[in-house]
C-alpha cells in the first residue's frame, strides 16, 4: 500500500520505517502475465486491459473508465487479495506486482477465465462498465465510494518557478584548461577510464537475466542497442536506454537534447532507424526551484531533439522527490528509445571483425573536456561546460549511417560517449569478434591530448570497414555532409592498442591487459569484501 506516495517522499530516517512499502516483483509470474495479455489480446474476447501500477486498481479502473467515456461498479470483495481483512481503502490502493485489469465483452468472461487459468494465473470477475459516469466501488451490499469519475483523472497543470543554483553556474563555469594540455600518462588514464563503473563492462549484471526472447534476439546486451527480429519477417526492431546525468547537472537543456541524440546515435550503429521514446524523468523534489529548473529545461531540450529527430514521446513515467537528508540525486531523464530495421540481417555491432580492417572516424573532433568522465575519474572534478549538440549533425550523421548499412559497406559502429574517442576505440577492440585485437590509430588534430583522447564531443562514430570500402564510405559521409577521415586500422588478435597523435605523448596499451581491466571492474566492486570482512 501506498508505494507511488511513498516513492514521492523525500527520504529521511523516519521514512525507513515504510521499506516494506515497496513491492517486490516475480520475474517468471511476469512472463506468464505478458503472455497471458498478448493472448487476450489476439482472442477477440476483451476491448480493454491496462496494467495496475502506481494507485493500482483505484488509478487503472478510474482512467480505463474516463478514456471511454463510462462509469465502473466495482466489488472490492470479489478482487483477489494475499492478506485477509483488507480495507477496500487498501484493496484500491495496493500496487501488488504482476497484475492487468481487463474489460471483457459481455459473455466472454468465462473464455477471459479461461486462458488466464491456462497460463496458470488468478482471475476475477470483479465489476462492470456503467453508464452513468459515475465511479462506484462496492463491499458486498455496501456501497463505499460513488463519485463522478471524472474528477478521479482530471488534474490541474501548473507552471512553477525555476531558478538555476549559482553553485551549478560556478561549476559550469569551470575551465578544464587549468589542468594543462597533456594527461600526466594517456595510457594510464585509459586503464582508469575502462575500469570505471560507468564505463566498464556490464555483464555481471546482465548475465544474471535471459536475454534471449524466443529465439529471436539477433544482439543481445553489451553493444550500442538490442536487436530482435520480427518472426515471419525480413525487419528486426531495435531498443536502446541513455542519459548522462552529470550533463542534465551542468546544463539540463543540452543534457536533455544529447539523451535524445545519443539514443538516435546508439540505434543507427545496428542499422535501426529511431522511430519513439520513452522516458523515465528521476528528479528530486520539484517544489525547490533548481529542481524545478532541472525539470522544465531538461524536458524542454528533450522536446527539442524528438521532434528534430522524428521520435515522438509515445509513454513515460516520473519519478520525483528523490532525495536524502545529503541532498537530490543528479537529474536524470533516462530515454527509451526503440528504431527499426528493414533487413535485420544487415545489422551490425559495436566489435571490430577483422584484423586489416580500417577505421574511420565520423564526426569531428572538438576541444571540449567539460562534463566528462575523464574529469570525474582522473580529477574528481564534475564541472566545465556541457559539449554542444547540433540535432541536424546528429540527424545527418543518422542518415548516412542508414545508408552505408543498407549498402552493407561497414562491419562495425560504435558511438562515441563516455569517455571519448579513445574509449570507443578501446571498446570496440575489446569487443571484437573472433577475440580482442589490437589497434593502430594515428590522431592529427590539433587539439590538447585530454580533449582529444577523452573528450565527449557529440556527434562522432567510430567504424571499421573492408580497406576496399573505405572511398565509398567516404563518399556516402561526403553527400550527407558528415566529416569523415580514416585514423586506423585494426591490428591483430591480442595486440595493443595503440593511439598516437602528433606533437604529443600517445597511447599503447596490450589489448589482453584492457580486457582484465574492462571485464573484472565491476565484478570486482560487486564482491569485493565488506568493511566487516563479510
Amino acid at each position: 500500500i501506498h508505494g507511488a506516495t511513498f516513492a514521492s517522499e523525500e527520504l529521511s530516517e523516519e521514512t525507513e520505517q515504510s521499506r516494506p512499502q515497496v513491492q517486490v516483483g516475480d520475474p517468471f509470474t511476469e512472463k506468464l502475465l505478458l503472455e497471458a495479455s498478448l493472448e487476450l489480446i489476439k482472442s477477440g474476447h476483451i476491448v480493454g486491459i491496462q496494467d495496475m501500477g502506481a494507485a493500482g486498481l483505484a488509478s487503472a479502473s478510474s482512467e480505463m473508465a474516463a478514456r471511454a467515456g463510462t462509469g465502473v461498479d466495482i466489488d472490492v470483495a470479489k478482487v483477489p487479495v494475499r492478506e485477509e481483512g483488507m480495507t477496500p481503502y487498501e484493496i484500491l490502493l495496493s500496487e501488488s506486482q504482476e497484475r492487468m485489469l481487463v474489460v471483457a465483452r459481455a459473455g466472454h468472461e468465462d473464455a477471459v477465465v479461461e486462458i488466464l487459468e491456462k497460463w496458470e494465473l488468478e482471475a476475477a470477475v470483479i465489476g462492470q462498465v456503467t453508464d452513468d459516469g459515475l465511479y462506484r466501488v462496492r463491499e458486498g451490499d455496501r456501497v463505499v465510494a460513488e463519485i463522478p469519475g471524472t474528477g478521479l483523472v482530471d488534474c490541474p497543470t501548473y507552471t512553477r518557478e525555476g531558478v538555476e543554483s549559482d553553485a551549478v553556474k560556478a561549476l559550469r563555469a569551470w575551465d578544464p584548461a587549468s589542468l594543462g594540455d597533456e594527461p600526466e600518462a594517456p595510457s594510464d588514464a585509459l586503464r582508469a577510464l575502462m575500469a570505471s563503473p560507468n564505463i566498464a563492462h556490464k555483464a555481471w549484471v546482465y548475465d544474471q537475466y535471459d536475454s534471449t526472447v524466443r529465439t529471436n534476439t539477433v544482439q543481445g546486451p553489451g553493444g550500442d542497442a538490442g536487436v530482435l527480429r520480427v518472426r515471419g519477417t525480413k525487419r528486426g526492431i531495435a531498443a536502446t536506454v541513455d542519459c548522462n546525468a552529470r550533463y542534465v547537472y551542468l546544463d539540463p537543456r543540452k543534457g536533455g537534447k544529447i539523451a535524445v541524440a545519443e539514443a538516435a546515435r546508439n540505434l543507427v550503429c545496428v542499422g535501426a532507424r529511431p522511430r519513439a521514446i520513452t522516458d523515465c524523468l528521476n528528479f528530486g523534489n520539484p517544489h525547490k526551484l533548481d529542481v524545478y529548473y532541472q525539470l522544465a529545461e531538461s524536458t524542454a531540450g528533450m522536446s527539442e531533439a524528438c521532434d528534430r529527430l522524428d521520435t515522438p514521446v509515445v509513454s513515460g513515467n516520473v519519478s520525483l522527490y528523490n532525495e536524502n537528508p545529503a541532498g537530490a540525486i543528479f537529474p536524470t531523464p533516462m530515454v527509451g528509445m526503440v528504431g527499426v530495421l528493414d533487413d535485420v540481417s544487415k545489422t551490425i555491432g559495436a566489435g571490430f571483425t577483422e584484423p586489416g580492417h580500417a577505421v574511420i572516424l565520423l564526426g569531428r573532433n572538438t576541444d571540449e573536456l567539460g562534463a566528462s568522465e575523464y574529469l570525474k575519474v582522473l580529477h574528481d572534478q564534475t564541472a566545465g561546460a556541457v559539449p554542444d549538440v547540433d540535432l541536424d549533425a546528429e540527424k545527418a550523421l543518422g542518415e548516412a549511417m542508414l545508408a552505408m548499412i543498407d549498402e552493407q559497406l561497414l562491419a562495425s559502429a560504435h558511438d562515441c560517449a563516455e569517455g571519448g574517442l579513445a574509449v570507443a576505440l578501446a571498446e570496440s577492440a575489446v569487443g571484437a569478434v573472433g577475440g580482442p585485437v589490437g589497434l593502430q590509430a594515428v590522431l592529427d588534430d590539433d587539439l590538447p591530448g585530454p580533449a582529444l583522447f577523452f573528450g565527449e564531443a557529440q556527434g562522432r562514430i567510430v567504424v571499421s570497414c573492408r580497406t576496399d570500402a573505405v572511398p565509398r564510405v567516404l563518399a556516402v559521409a561526403a553527400e550527407h555532409g558528415v566529416p569523415a577521415a580514416r585514423i586506423g586500422t585494426v591490428g591483430e588478435r591480442g595486440g595493443d592498442v595503440v593511439i598516437d597523435r602528433s606533437g604529443g605523448p600517445g597511447i599503447r596499451v596490450p589489448v589482453g591487459e584492457l580486457v582484465e581491466t574492462y571485464r573484472g571492474a565491476i565484478p570486482g566492486i560487486m564482491e569485493a569484501p565488506t568493511s566487516s570482512g563479510e
